[in-house]
C-alpha cells in the first residue's frame, strides 16, 4: 500500500476518517492525501440588460474567493497536525462535483485505498462525503474503508469476511491478507444464509473449505449465520462476535455463491457502527 485518499468536508466524522487512515498509514508506510472539493454555485453567472455581470454574481465570486481561503487554512491545519508527523501528508482542493474530483484523485494517484465518513455536513461548502460514499462503493477502482462513527478499537483484529465464494474474489483475498499482515487479524468468514436462498450446513461447509483454501487465506474461522436479508445478517454477526470490522467483496456473478450486491455493501456501510470495507471486484 502506497497511497491512501481520505476525502473531507472537516466535519467530526470525517475526522474520525482521518485518524484512521493515518493510523493505517503509520502502520503500512503509506502516504495520505486529503481532498476537500467546493462545490460551486448552481446559479451560473448572470448578467444585466447593458452586458454588465449582475451584483449577485460578483457577490457568489467574493464568497468562493473566502470559501477558498478558509479551506485552504482548514486542510493547513491538519496537514501540520503534530499528532501526524509520522505520516507523509499533502493536501488537496478541487472545485466542481465532489464524487467526480474524488474519481479523478483516484485515477491520477492511483490510490491504493479510500478512508471516508459515511455522512458528513451538507450545503455547498460540505456536500463531500455521505451520499457520496456510497457512488464510490459503488465506482472506486480500489478498496474503500467507510466510517461511520469513532470505533472503540482501531486495532482491527477480528475482521469479519462476508463472501458470496466467488473466484471472483481473489483480488480482495490478496486485499484482506494485506490487512491481516498489518493489524495480525483474524479473518471470521462467514456466509449468510436467508429464507430466500438457503443451504444446508454441510453443503456450505465444504464449500467454504474449498473457497478458503484456493486463496490461501490463514488464521480464519468458517461460520454461517442465518438471518432475514443478507445485510443484516452481516451486521448482525458482526455485533455477535464484536467485530473491528466488516469486510466484503461486491460482484455481478450469481449461480450457487448468491451475488453480494453493491446494494447491500451500501446498505451495510451507512448501518454498520463498524468500520466497512469493501471493493467491487468487476474492476
Amino acid at each position: 500500500m502506497k497511497r491512501i485518499l481520505v476525502p473531507t468536508d472537516f466535519s467530526k466524522i470525517a475526522g474520525n476518517a482521518t485518524d484512521i487512515a493515518f493510523d493505517i498509514a503509520k502502520r503500512s508506510g503509506a502516504s495520505v492525501t486529503l481532498l476537500h472539493v467546493i462545490e460551486e454555485a448552481t446559479g451560473g453567472t448572470s448578467f444585466n440588460a447593458e452586458g454588465q455581470v449582475a451584483t449577485s454574481s460578483m457577490a457568489d465570486r467574493l464568497y468562493m474567493m473566502k470559501l477558498i481561503q478558509k479551506t485552504k487554512a482548514q486542510m493547513e491545519k491538519i496537514v501540520k497536525d503534530p499528532r501526524y508527523a509520522d505520516v507523509k501528508i499533502e493536501g488537496a482542493l478541487r472545485i466542481g462535483n465532489a464524487f467526480h474530483g474524488m474519481q479523478t484523485i483516484i485515477t491520477e494517484q492511483k490510490v491504493d485505498l479510500v478512508v471516508m465518513g459515511t455522512s458528513g455536513k451538507t450545503g455547498l461548502a460540505g456536500a463531500l462525503i455521505g451520499s457520496n460514499a456510497e457512488k464510490v462503493i459503488r465506482h472506486a477502482k480500489c478498496p474503500v474503508l467507510t466510517i461511520q462513527r469513532k470505533p472503540a478499537n482501531t486495532e482491527f483484529k477480528n475482521i469479519v469476511y462476508a463472501t458470496a465464494m466467488s473466484k471472483d474474489e481473489e483480488v480482495f483475498s490478496r486485499i484482506l491478507k494485506t490487512t491481516q499482515q498489518i493489524y495480525n487479524s483474524t479473518l471470521h468468514i462467514v456466509r449468510i444464509n436467508t429464507p430466500g436462498d438457503f443451504q444446508p450446513d454441510f453443503v456450505v461447509k465444504d464449500y467454504m473449505e474449498k473457497f478458503v483454501k484456493k486463496l490461501g487465506l490463514k488464521n480464519y474461522t468458517l461460520n454461517i449465520f442465518n438471518d432475514v436479508t443478507v445485510d443484516e445478517g452481516i451486521i448482525h454477526f458482526g455485533d455477535q462476535i464484536n467485530a473491528d470490522m466488516l469486510a466484503m467483496a461486491t460482484h455481478g456473478r450469481s449461480g450457487f455463491a448468491q451475488v453480494i450486491a453493491g446494494s447491500v455493501a451500501e446498505t451495510v456501510a451507512s448501518q454498520a457502527k463498524r468500520p466497512v470495507l469493501t471493493f467491487v471486484v468487476k474492476h
